[in-house]
Parts: C-alpha cells; structure tokens; sequence
C-alpha cells in the first residue's frame, strides 16, 4: 500500500550451517614412557594351566616288505589251506581206536614185572621195612597211575604235544642243573651218585628220566618242520650236537654214564632218521667211541669197572662182587629155572635183585625158557612200535615213535648186556620191571604218546 506507515516484512534469511573442517587423523606415535606410579595391591588372580602336548616319540619306520608275487601269495594261501584241513582231519581222526596189540603187549609186561618184582624184592623188603610187600605195593600204585595216563596221554592229540616240547626241554635242564648242585638239601646221593631230587628218600625221581623224554619231544618237533634243511650243517647239525652235549653232560656229572649214552643214542637216532648226511653219522660214531673211551678208560670213575667187568672172578668178594654174583644167578636157572619165588641168591646174595639186576632173578626162576619169552615179548614190543612209525600219518608221529621206541630197545639191551656181562656194569633198569615209581609212569606215559600217534596211522592196518 503506498503511503502506508508499515514497512515491507521479509522472512529472516537462514545461515547456511557451517561444517567444521575434517581434521587429519594423527599420525600413530609411539606412547611416552609414564613415570610408575604406586599401584595399588590387587588379589592375585590364578594363571589358567595350559597343557603343553608331550612330544610323539618318532616312530622309527618299518622296513617295506618285499613285495611278492602272484605265485607266491597263490602258494602261502594253498599252504595255510592245507594246514587248516589237517588240524580238522586231525581233529577227528585222533578220535579213532588205539593200536591194540601195542597196548596188550605193555599192559602185559607190566603185569609180569609186578610179579617178578614180589618175587625177587621180599626178602630185601623183609629185611629193611618189616613188610615184605613193600616193594610191590608202591611198584603197583605207581603202575596204575602210570596205565591211567597212559590212556589219558592216548587220548590226545598228539599235534599238541608240539608246545609242550620246548618247555619241557627247558624244565629238564633246570633240574640237572639243579640235581648237581652242591649242599642242595632236595638231592639225594645214593652208592656216590646224586641222580634224584625230592623231599625226601621215599618221594624222588631222577631228573634224567623227564630228560630222555624232553629231547624225544623237541628233537620230533624240530625236525619235522624244517625237512630239507637238516642236510646243512647250521641248521641239521650244530644246534642239535649243542643240546645233545648239554644234557648229556649234566647227567654224566651227576654221575650217571648209562642215562647220558641213552640220551645221545636216541638223539642220534632222530637226527639219522630226519634225513642228515651219513658223513656226520660216521663222525658222530667215531666221536661217541672216542667219549666211551674217555669215560670208560681215563676217569677213575668208570677204570675198576672196565677192569673187573673183563674179570670180575679176579676180586669176587670185592669189586667183582656183584657181576660175579649175577652170572652165578643166571648160571643157577639152567634151562627151566628153579621155579616161581624159589630163588635162592635174592637172600641178600646178589645186589639190586630188585632193581638193575632183576633180569638175573628171572632168569634163575624161569630158566632161559622164561627169560627168553621175556625177551620175545620186549622184540614185539619195539618192532611194533617200529611198524606204527611207518605207518604215522605225519613226519611228527613218525619220529615221537621213533624215538620213544629206541628208548625202550637201548634200555632193554643195556640191561641185558650189564647183566650177562657183555657190557660194563653200570646203573641202568629194566623197562617195567626194575623197581622205581616215578621211572615206571613216565615209561607208560611215553607209551601213551605212541598210542595217540596209532589213532591217527593210515588206513592200512594189516601186519
């Protein structure tokens, strides 16, 4: 409006709102060292433990295996096969019938040296116990715990005897070492030799006796697995000779002459059957005689022995005292013996009638009629057990039956000879007939282990 009094109003004019200048970002400094000022105490705080992991021991690296090929994986996989298929045709095979005619022709010496034994062992018996049975009744309850574990051993299979083999070879040496030990309060020395061991006189055994059984065992078994290396001299020879030597030794120490040839001849006798070459049968004979001689000719043990077994009428009531004797018993038998418990030189005449010299009281008993049946029964014995070897199933059973019956045939022979004077005298018994618990059961025990082989013989069963 003109003329108007009111001036022009005009909306107030807005600053625009001014930034504040972006400010550069201060270069990073290191901080100042603050002067230390007095802090005040806090409670500790536990440190947490941090597991430190222990250091992996390197393991030291396999060496790579051969690689083999086709042919040989196909052949260890047909090899573990077969195996397997024997153990089970063993299995059942060991459940067949035991060799008959070997099991009668023992039981039935058995039966004829317990009568040999009351016969030739009352007066002795009389005279020391009071009680002229004494002899018979320990023979006859050590006999039947021997035909008991002769069926039980029967029984078994005898693959199993393998495990048993090495132990019982280990155990045996334990207890010749044991057996010569000086002031050992459990070895017992009787006529200057320390054989036995046990707590007392009426409980012992001779350490030799589980010897001889030890080296049948391990010897089979060693033998059979390693087949075509027993032509070498490492692997079929020294170790062998090594444990032969060994054992051997420690019964001669004892001393114990006839026991250390036993072990060494069916030692041998496995070796010649298990495929050596005969140039170490001839150097193992020649070496055997060269041993006789030493023991027989040089130690002072066996000189008298040799010297009146070659005259033994030169000092009768002496030294030749006991041979003499023997050959005036069997001299005395004639050819049908004196009868049954008529014999008049087991009246304290003739030592040992009982025991290494029975064969002489059978003989002047039963006359050589007799003694000769004896003998024939003894020749069926060891043959048969020869003709279960043949027919074994396995390289194993051939030589367990091998062995145990050269024990029985060398024993036998010794006897025989020592008593008839065609060898030295020397203490070696009579297969069951000498008087001895502990010897008795472990040769029907070892007789078992022939007939559980017979379980498992070829089909072939004629002879």
């Amino acid at each position: 409006m003109a003329g108007s009094n009111h001036a022009h109003w005009e909306p107030p004019q807005r600053k625009p709102p001014q930034r504040k200048p972006v400010q550069s970002r201060p270069q990073y400094r290191s901080p100042r060292p603050q002067p230390s000022r007095p802090t005040q105490s806090r409670p500790a705080q536990p440190r947490q433990s941090t597991a430190i992991p222990a250091p992996r021991p390197q393991q030291r690296r396999r060496p790579r295996r051969r690689p083999i090929s086709r042919e040989e994986a196909q052949r260890r996989q047909e090899l573990r096969l077969r195996m397997q298929q024997m153990e089970e045709e063993s299995r059942e095979l060991a459940k067949g019938p035991i060799d008959l005619p070997f099991a009668l022709l023992v039981v039935l010496l058995t039966a004829i040296g317990l009568v040999m034994l009351l016969s030739a062992s009352f007066p002795s018996a009389y005279y020391e116990s009071g009680n002229p049975a004494h002899y018979f009744i320990r023979q006859a309850i050590f006999a039947v715990i021997g035909i008991s574990a002769m069926l039980m051993v029967g029984k078994i299979n005898y693959q199993r005897f393998r495990g048993a083999a090495k132990f019982l070879l280990y155990l045996s040496i334990f207890l010749l070492v044991l057996v010569i030990i000086p002031g050992n309060p459990f070895a017992h020395t009787i006529n200057n030799a320390t054989r036995w061991l046990g707590p007392s006189k009426s409980l012992r055994f001779q350490p030799s006796e589980i010897a001889k059984l030890a080296i049948v065992l391990y010897f089979s078994n060693s033998i059979s697995l390693k087949m075509d290396k027993m032509r070498s001299f490492r692997y079929g020879i020294l170790p062998y000779v090594m444990i032969l030597l060994l054992t051997a030794g420690l019964v001669a120490v004892e001393p114990h002459l006839s026991g250390a040839i036993l072990i060494l001849g069916v030692g041998a006798a496995l070796l010649l059957v298990g495929g050596i070459k005969w140039f170490w049968v001839v150097s193992a004979l020649g070496a055997g005689g060269l041993f006789l001689y030493t023991a027989l000719f040089v130690i002072g043990y066996n000189t008298s022995r040799i010297q009146y077994w070659l005259n033994p009428w030169a000092d009768p009531q002496g030294k030749g005292y006991q041979l003499s004797q023997s050959l005036i018993t069997i001299g005395s038998g004639g050819l049908l013996g004196v009868g049954l418990g008529k014999s008049s030189q087991k009246f304290l005449f003739l030592p040992e009638e009982h025991n290494d010299f029975i064969f002489a009281i059978i003989c002047e008993e039963l006359g050589l009629i007799g003694a000769s049946i004896i003998m024939l029964l003894f020749a069926a014995l060891i043959l048969r057990g020869y003709w279960i070897a043949l027919h074994a199933r396995d390289r194993f059973g051939s030589l367990l039956v091998i062995g145990v019956t050269t024990l029985v045939a060398m024993q036998t022979f010794l006897n025989i000879g020592v008593v008839t004077g065609l060898l030295p005298t020397t203490g070696i018994s009579l297969p069951f007939f000498s008087y001895g618990g502990t010897a008795l059961s472990i040769q029907l025990a070892e007789m078992g282990v022939v007939l559980s082989v017979s379980r498992q013989m070829k089909p072939t069963r004629a002879g």
